[in-house]
């Protein structure tokens, strides 16, 4: 059983965390037997927020009785002190416990740090002395807000998208926290749903012996087969290395992770799915996405406001409306026949 160990927290666990994002989507019963399952199989880290409508609730439930077998990873995205004391103790409620292994500020636009006019570090501070946590994290999608947060030396770890996609920026992240005995979490394992070989995805990251990847899970399936590596982890062979290799060369260059930080649209277009509906059509089954629904939603791009809202909020920097355009137009030719997928 591979276990990897969060830095200097001294937090030790399997080498497959539990990314409870995609509970929201899923019953309160079905989350709960989802969960319990995976601590029956071995997952002893899961990782929710509270941004994350009713997953911490559903993660509280299913955990109720069992809390000191795990550690549990939680985030606030408040902007001040008082926010920040809001979300704990919602979150504390929400998980019925006294306490949470791990607190994160969750991707915000700048690093917190003291005596910067928010109180938010401070206030982490004090929580940790009043018991209320115990680690201090951050999660971020920026490559600028990351590296200082690593520098800064005030974080116990770092939540950062991770997968065989990442480039040479990403890989330093990775060593910088090793060097500072820093804990690696990797979020965006499979790229947002882009990466359709989990065995892949897993054997890439073994390799790197102070990341922990938490795979978002809302099905009995994906479960399974996450809990199946604990007995048999998948190494890297030269037909993994090839399919890596294939996957890199075919989404090279700008590409929408559908992390959803572009949302809400002004326009009630969905962006986070429709600015890589191409991809999405290419390496998911292609009748998925070609429903009366899925087309509504993508015609809601001839609504676009050329506001830019989508553009300056994406932490990857990517030109989003000119995406949108060129996944419509795409999706346009492939519903006439004109491209086959």
């Amino acid at each position: 059983m591979e276990k990897v160990t969060l830095g200097m927290t001294g937090i030790t666990v399997n080498k497959n965390g539990f990314g409870a994002l995609p509970m929201q989507r899923i019953s309160r019963a079905e989350a709960v037997n989802l969960v319990r399952r995976a601590r029956e199989g071995g997952i002893d880290f899961f990782d929710t927020a509270r941004y994350y409508t009713d997953s911490e609730e559903k993660l509280g439930e299913a955990l109720y009785g069992i809390r000191e077998q795990v550690y549990i990873a939680t985030k606030t995205g408040a902007q001040d002190a008082e926010g920040f004391w809001a979300d704990l103790h919602t979150s504390l409620g929400n998980l019925r416990t006294e306490y949470v292994d791990l607190y994160q500020f969750h991707n915000p636009s700048f690093c917190p740090v003291p005596g910067d006019g928010t109180g938010l570090y401070e206030a982490m501070l004090e929580a940790k002395e009043r018991g209320m946590i115990r680690h201090i994290g951050i999660t971020n999608h920026r490559l600028s807000v990351a590296q200082e947060a690593i520098d800064s030396g005030l974080y116990e770890t770092l939540q950062f998208p991770f997968c065989y996609l990442s480039g040479e920026k990403e890989l330093a992240l990775v060593e910088a926290c090793r060097d500072k005995q820093m804990g690696f979490i990797a979020m965006k394992a499979l790229s947002g749903g882009l990466i359709t070989d989990s065995a892949a995805a897993y054997a890439y990251l073994a390799q790197f012996d102070n990341v922990l990847p938490i795979w978002g899970i809302q099905r009995e399936s994906e479960l399974e087969e996450f809990l199946s590596y604990i007995s048999a982890p998948p190494i890297m062979t030269e037909e993994i290395q090839a399919l890596i290799h294939r996957d890199r060369e075919e989404l090279s260059g700008e590409f929408c992770r559908g992390c959803g930080y572009c949302m809400p649209c002004p326009a009630g277009i969905e962006i986070h799915n429709c600015a890589r509906m191409s991809l999405l059509l290419r390496r998911s089954p292609s009748a998925l996405q070609l429903t009366e629904e899925v087309q509504e939603k993508m015609k809601k791009i001839e609504t676009c406001l050329h506001c830019n809202q989508c553009r300056s909020k994406c932490p990857y920097e990517l030109d989003t409306p000119a995406l949108l355009e060129k996944n419509y137009e795409d999706y346009q030719r492939v519903l006439a026949g004109e491209i086959r997928v």
